[in-house]
């Protein structure tokens, strides 16, 4: 028999009561606009190239928070997160570029590819757990790396799939363009917004809860009468989902799709984006898209050490602040709360 008990008050602590709780609650409100706020600055600056690098700064800020729901919430460390981006990114390139009739439709193809293939990932990896979990979801992403890679009349091979049109928005075409990069900049930050939205809305009803008690005490939760595996399995869909929706912007923006995005080190890739901003928060995968991107698309043109950068970086945060970049700004603005 299923308990009925709400999983609340043993998978989060409980509220801070008070003013103090309150006013934390809304310095975290106005730090998480501020960081979103920031993504609008292109068009009010009128700023070309910072159009096209936040562009793809939101695109992997979504491919981010997705493995978040995993790593932060769950307390699955997933190896081949980008299995499903990659897999999204060639659904809607594959329909774009031979049925382009279905051109409004990519982004939806994205999103279904990526939760079915997330699904079938979930049904054979959540067999193992640990380091076996790991290199399960490793020998998945790099598999299907391997098909990409070997399926030329499919894919492309390792010269990819170019010449990716951008969607369509039907007759309102005759008004305004995705091929403008202003347009799809726009339209990718709505995505972005919902997404962040919708995943907000996930993690902070019963079935999120639920998904941080499994990460706290998988045990305890299954004493309780849950079904985790089944609430696994609901979370690795929705994280593809997400990721394939990433894909798919992904392929629309850059207009080619190769093996690379399959490949386990755009999955590295993602969880340092996650673990860098601060998992188990969804703005952290923001912040830490954000600084990765304006290092590979910014720093890089003064300097080709940037990797060196970043990896300083990394190691700082995981040394000196556990909660990711985010963690440290939110404890920070508890400590002068509490003053």
């Amino acid at each position: 028999m299923k308990s009925t008990m709400s999983p609340i008050s043993i998978a989060v602590a409980p509220p801070v009561s008070g003013p103090l709780g309150a006013d934390a609650e809304k310095r975290r409100t106005r730090l998480e606009m501020l960081v979103l706020l920031l993504l609008i600055l292109p068009v009010m600056l009128k700023s070309g190239y910072g159009v096209t690098v936040l562009t793809e700064v939101m695109v992997f800020a979504i491919a981010a928070m997705s493995l978040d729901l995993l790593l932060g919430y769950t307390g699955l460390a997933s190896f081949g997160h980008a299995m499903f981006f990659g897999m999204g990114a060639y659904a809607a390139g594959l329909l774009g570029v031979h049925y382009p009739a279905l051109l409004p439709f990519t982004l939806a193809a994205a999103a279904l590819v990526g939760a079915v293939a997330a699904c079938g990932t979930a049904y054979l990896v959540l067999r193992s757990a640990g380091i076996y979990f790991i290199f399960l979801t490793l020998a998945l992403s790099q598999m299907i790396f391997a098909v990409a890679f070997k399926w030329k009349w499919l894919t492309g091979g390792d010269d990819g799939l170019p010449g990716v049109p951008r969607p369509s928005f039907g007759p309102l075409d005759r008004y305004f363009s995705a091929d403008d990069n202003t347009v799809f900049y726009v339209l990718t930050l709505v995505v972005f917004v919902l997404s962040y939205l919708a995943l907000k809305r996930i993690t902070n009803s019963p079935f999120g809860s639920v998904l941080i008690g499994i990460r706290e005490n998988r045990s305890r939760m299954e004493a309780l009468g849950y079904d985790t595996r089944a609430y696994m399995i609901a979370a690795f869909a929705i994280a593809g989902l997400f990721a394939g929706v990433a894909g798919g912007l992904f392929a629309h923006q850059f207009r080619l799709v190769s093996p690379e995005q399959l490949h386990w080190q755009a999955s590295a890739i993602l969880l340092v984006m996650v673990v860098l901003g601060g998992s188990g928060s969804l703005i952290g995968p923001v912040i830490g898209s954000l600084l990765i991107i304006l290092l590979q698309n910014v720093v890089s043109s003064y300097t080709q050490r940037w990797p060196s950068i970043m990896a300083v970086s990394f190691i700082i945060v995981v040394l000196y602040a556990r909660g990711g970049i985010w963690g440290f700004i939110s404890k920070l603005g508890q400590s002068r709360g509490e003053k």
